[in-house]
């Protein structure tokens, strides 16, 4: 039985395309007096098209790990200032829920579920975006990359998420959108669910995932199922 569902952000409750291209865009024009070389080609970002390829660094690494990605292609910027623009850009990015979150989410904290966030992104930026989609108070652990428990695909976040909760690894789902997220669930022994509201598509997801939905909409019902079953 599921008692508890830890959720990805980027992808999973916010749109990744609309949200992150808007931020990747706004942080291209940023940089681009400082850069040397196509920044956008190796972030894996088609300013044109609006969208990432299947491999971008944007997609599912830490902030930390795209920073240092993008450093090297940079003049004059310490990797201090270069975190602390990429932390402003992301807490004002104009986020895209995914769906409807405060419906969705009250829905499931009503099955008695208890709700966590473990994302690639830093906390403040992530608390930012939960506050703007006016569902913070829904969730009982939110954690970043920067909280202390490092960033998926390994599973510290989701397993601090179990002891917070005091619930066994098995009775938890992980909710994401990348290979990430479902590789983090296996790795901490829980339940592994992808959504389709990131670039991944169902047939790179489902070989590593329990299930894949289109959204999370879509977890209630499947929660309700596995119950009686």
């Amino acid at each position: 039985m599921i008692k508890a569902v830890i959720f990805d952000k980027d992808g999973t409750l916010f749109d990744f395309r609309q949200s992150w291209g808007a931020w990747t865009l706004a942080l291209l024009q940023k940089l681009q007096p400082v850069t040397r070389g196509d920044l956008a080609a190796v972030l894996g970002f088609d300013p044109v098209a609006f969208s990432f390829a299947p491999g971008s660094a944007v997609i599912a690494h830490t902030s930390f790990e795209i920073a240092d990605l993008i450093l090297p292609h940079l003049q004059g910027v310490s990797m201090p200032e270069l975190l602390q623009i990429m932390h402003d850009l992301g807490t004002s990015a104009p986020m895209v829920p995914a769906v409807n979150l405060p419906v969705v989410l009250s829905d499931l904290k009503a099955k008695g579920l208890a709700l966590g966030l473990a994302t690639n992104d830093t906390e403040g930026p992530a608390r930012a975006h939960l506050a703007g989609a006016k569902v913070t108070h829904l969730f009982d652990f939110i954690a970043g990359c920067d909280s202390g428990y490092g960033g998926k695909p390994e599973p510290g976040q989701l397993l601090a998420f179990a002891a917070y909760v005091a619930l066994p690894p098995a009775q938890i789902a992980m909710v994401g959108d990348s290979l990430h997220d479902l590789d983090a669930a296996r790795r901490a022994g829980m339940k592994a669910v992808g959504v389709l509201t990131g670039p991944a598509t169902r047939a790179q997801l489902t070989p590593h995932a329990d299930v894949v939905l289109d959204t999370i909409a879509e977890l209630g019902a499947w929660i309700d199922g596995l119950s009686a079953a």
